[in-house]
């Protein structure tokens, strides 16, 4: 427990104002053991946590490079496995404890309406605002938490610490501008997670086992959406729109305090900085760098720039692997974003559920996801890990497969929940058919964010960002045409319009998983060695 109190908030703000008293560090208790750090070449012994060997920097000067020993316990992929389910429960509890914030506002919207005497489509914009932030966040706030100097917890726990109390602007609003502003704002302070969740995961777990961790964090967000209409109807319906509001603030308050005790820091780059700094100031060897330091130093500001803000936009544009798959799993996203939407009209209309109840039939969604985690997990045990080469890594396109199963059950659930959605026929009926929706989507998303990463290695913060601002483009869009295409098409067609546009997209996991090592070839940012 102490070497997880050691690196978390808590603990290093302890650290700190007890001048080092307190959560110290092994090179602090042993000081002698800073000269075997610096020096040792040997990765084999018992009293070095870092091994340094001399490097050649660019401008030529010889330079102590303080680098991970073999099995080092300090290192977040080395840590015990129950430490790192742990932690992985504990980002899993932020994904959810954000991302419900998005669906646990549509509960609100008669509320709202009522209040401020706006019409649905200009309530709506309270998700919109809120998703679009969701969109734009995670251009800054990922590549941030890649910097050595900065790490995963200061970006976290940061932006949580402004996510909650900004809150009260929405439950507050005088106008609804105001209200539309703070929405928006707590959705771009409220984003790291849903991009930098996926690298936390691959900090803990080798190549070969973070698809499992990343499945669970998938599970989470989509535990949040779900979750969100069933517990905000319920209190919007006895205490009105801001009860929901304030449940998120709760949840999202509690979930703040637990990571400031709980969290330690996973990024591997950040620690051995940390470590780096202490190391050269207690020798006074300036020479003494770590590899992390040594890549930040050579990144011109101009590189960042162009790293947070126009990469992403010119992979989606100028990569045809990006650009195919970012739409597919933007139509998938859009499509979860229209239902908050559509299942009011099916399940309050058509089936008369009182308000709170209406939350009910997105369980369906969270049940399917559920359900297909374990063949899942079978598959990824049984025929991926095996393919992995000695270097820990596997050839791009085979993460394709579960895409082009799920890619199936998408159209398959569109039009089973359109045509099914009738008062002739139990409400249970179109339930079932929307896990078949999350079933897909989870193959999909799981598939195609592994393809991406491997893919294309030396860019991966950019590429999820550039996914992530495609799909929460249309999530923030098609709440907006929802309860106009719905109402003009029906159910049944507006449904199967969904659907047909589904089955366009089914080609492309098939085409990829076939010709996507050549596309890769001619690509000057994917990787070719594979």
């Amino acid at each position: 427990m102490k070497d997880l109190f050691r690196e978390t908030v808590f603990g290093r703000l302890v650290h700190f104002a007890s001048g080092g008293s307190f959560f110290s560090r092994d090179e602090e208790l042993d000081p002698s053991s800073i000269l075997r750090y610096s020096f040792n070449n040997s990765e084999s012994s018992s009293t070095s946590d870092i091994k340094a060997t001399q490097t050649e920097t660019e401008k030529g000067k010889d330079k102590s490079l303080v680098e991970w020993a073999e099995n080092d316990p300090h290192n977040p992929r080395n840590w015990s496995t129950p430490k790192k389910v742990f932690v992985t429960w504990q980002i899993c509890l932020l994904t959810t404890s954000v991302y419900i914030g998005s669906a646990i506002y549509t509960a609100g919207i008669p509320g709202i309406q009522e209040q401020f005497h706006v019409s649905e489509v200009k309530a709506l914009l309270g998700l919109t605002l809120f998703v679009l932030g969701y969109a734009l966040g995670p251009m800054v706030w990922a590549p941030m938490s890649e910097i050595p100097y900065i790490g995963r917890n200061p970006v976290y726990i940061g932006t949580l610490f402004a996510f909650v109390p900004l809150q009260l602007g929405v439950i507050y609003a005088k106008n609804f501008s105001m209200l539309l502003a703070f929405r928006f704002i707590t959705g771009l302070v409220g984003s790291p997670v849903l991009a930098t969740g996926g690298a936390t995961i691959a900090d803990l777990y080798k190549p070969s086992k973070q698809v499992y961790g990343i499945a669970i964090w998938g599970i989470s967000a989509v535990l949040g959406p779900a979750m969100g209409p069933l517990v905000g109807g319920f209190a919007a319906e006895s205490k009105g729109w801001q009860w929901p509001l304030w449940e998120l603030m709760w949840l999202s308050g509690f979930c703040l305090v637990f990571l400031v005790f709980f969290l330690p820091e996973t990024s591997s780059s950040n620690i051995i900085y940390r470590r780096t700094v202490h190391i050269r100031k207690a020798t006074g060897n300036t020479n003494l760098k770590c590899e992390p330091e040594l890549e930040a130093e050579g990144m011109s500001t101009q590189e960042i720039l162009l790293m947070v803000f126009v990469r992403p936009l010119t992979l989606t544009l100028k990569e045809p692997i990006c650009f195919a798959l970012n739409l597919y799993i933007a139509l998938a996203y859009g499509i979860l974003y229209l239902w908050f939407e559509s299942f009011p009209i099916v399940f309050g209309n058509i089936y008369h559920f009182p308000q709170g109840l209406e939350g009910l039939a997105f369980l369906g969604i969270l049940i399917g996801a559920i359900v297909v985690l374990v063949p899942f997990y079978y598959y990824s045990y049984r025929f991926v890990e095996p393919q992995f080469n000695a270097n820990g890594e596997l050839r791009p396109e085979i993460r394709l497969k579960p895409a082009m199963v799920g890619a199936f059950f998408i159209p398959a659930c569109l039009f089973w929940f359109g045509w099914t959605s009738r008062a002739s026929i139990h409400w249970i009926v179109p339930i079932i058919g929307t896990s078949l929706f999350s079933m897909g989507t989870f193959l999909l998303f799981m598939a195609v964010l592994g393809y991406l990463g491997d893919a294309y290695p030396k860019h991966v913060a950019s590429v999820y960002a550039s996914n992530d601002l495609v799909r929460s483009g249309f999530g923030a869009a098609f709440p907006l045409f929802a309860n106009a295409m719905y109402s003009k098409l029906g159910v049944a067609w507006a449904s199967s319009l969904l659907g047909f546009l589904a089955i366009a997209f089914i080609p492309i996991p098939f085409v990829l998983y076939f010709y996507g090592r050549r596309i890769r070839l001619s690509s000057k940012m994917a990787r070719h060695d594979l």
